[in-house]
């Protein structure tokens, strides 16, 4: 009887040793049938049974349920799956996977405001995401400033140049929500530390002065000796007569060239024609130019035109006599490296 019992003792030890071997090797052993970039969504209420069942869809071999669920307990992940979206990569094991989810380690993907773009192409870059939630798709821009809490604004400029990450589940209207916090964030830092004597007083105003800091200069040097520019000019009663606001008055009619009749045609954002600063930003500016709007450079400059080389700097000039100078130098470099590209 002795030795029957120890028999059964043993075998009994060896099966519990077995399941305990193939336990680990479940838990700890990459999941098979994975496809490359594969990932699994957790929607709001699913279980255990759920996921198993959403990867069982995707041709992934899970193996034994009641491993899964001694596993979720051991990780501390029985009932405490977090929402989201997990990557699958090829050597991912189930423990791997349930902790992951356990701490909520979802996929998160990044998107990209460029300095200098305009609502127009912020929307349409927001469009091209496919797994971002289009909530704004079919909006006019009053409308999406209403769905922002921003009702009667314009929207140019105000949404902050920067990387912003974002998950699936995510809208356009959460992105745009925490690029116009930011900017917000960033705009009354900045206008909170303002230089003294600046020939406007109200934060919007220099946002718009950023915004054509922006698009007449991506040179990070030359963007306070601009604004200083612009600055003078406005303290002085001299019109802007800044391209780029002639260019987003043209909207849909801009070519790609500026012709001398567009330089006289009249509209709110003309700089040759009208006084002043435009009446709304009109691209969106990034913090570099924010600070130079805000922190103009000293100096006596009043005119500004390209080198022409291609470098992107200018030539800044105290008087309309040297600029005009500077202009057919200008000119000549420009022609010189049209002529060079045709030979």
């Amino acid at each position: 009887m002795k030795r029957f019992v120890l028999v059964l003792l043993v075998i009994l030890l060896a099966v519990v040793g077995w399941l305990g071997w193939q336990y680990l090797r479940f838990a700890d052993a990459p999941l098979t049938g994975i496809a490359a970039d594969a990932s699994v969504q957790l929607e709001r209420g699913d279980n255990l049974g759920k996921l198993l069942k959403k990867l069982r869809a995707q041709h992934v071999r899970t193996g034994q349920v009641l491993y899964w669920q001694v596993l979720a307990r051991q990780t501390g992940a029985a009932g405490k799956l977090q929402v989201g979206e997990y990557a699958l990569p090829v050597d991912i094991t189930p423990r791997s996977l349930l902790q992951a989810m356990r701490e909520g380690k979802v996929i998160r993907r990044s998107f990209t405001i460029v300095e200098g773009w305009n609502i127009r192409d912020l929307r349409a870059a927001l469009r091209k995401l496919p797994l971002l939630l289009q909530k704004s798709a079919d909006m006019s821009n009053a409308e999406l400033m209403v769905a922002l809490g921003h009702a009667g604004q314009h929207p140019e400029g105000r949404f902050l140049p920067e990387t912003y990450a974002w998950t699936r589940g995510d809208s356009d209207i959460d992105i745009l929500q925490r690029a116009y916090a930011a900017l917000e964030k960033t705009l009354d830092a900045e206008w909170k530390t303002r230089a003294e004597d600046l020939p406007f007083d109200k934060p919007e105003q220099a946002l718009t002065l950023a915004s054509i800091i922006e698009k007449e200069t991506g040179n990070g040097e030359e963007r306070a000796r601009i604004a200083g520019v612009f600055v003078r000019r406005l303290k002085t009663g001299m019109r802007l007569q800044t391209d780029p606001t002639v260019i987003y008055g043209m909207g849909s009619n801009y070519a790609g060239n500026i012709r001398r009749s567009d330089l006289t045609t009249d509209t709110p954002y003309n700089t040759y024609t009208r006084d002043g600063l435009p009446p709304t930003p009109i691209a969106m500016p990034g913090k570099a130019a924010l600070h130079a709007a805000t922190h103009p450079a000293p100096g006596d400059a009043l005119y500004f035109v390209a080198v022409g080389d291609g470098s992107g700097r200018h030539v800044f000039s105290a008087s309309l006599g040297e600029h005009n100078v500077a202009v057919r130098d200008y000119v000549a470099r420009y022609r010189a490296r049209q002529q060079a590209g045709k030979q």
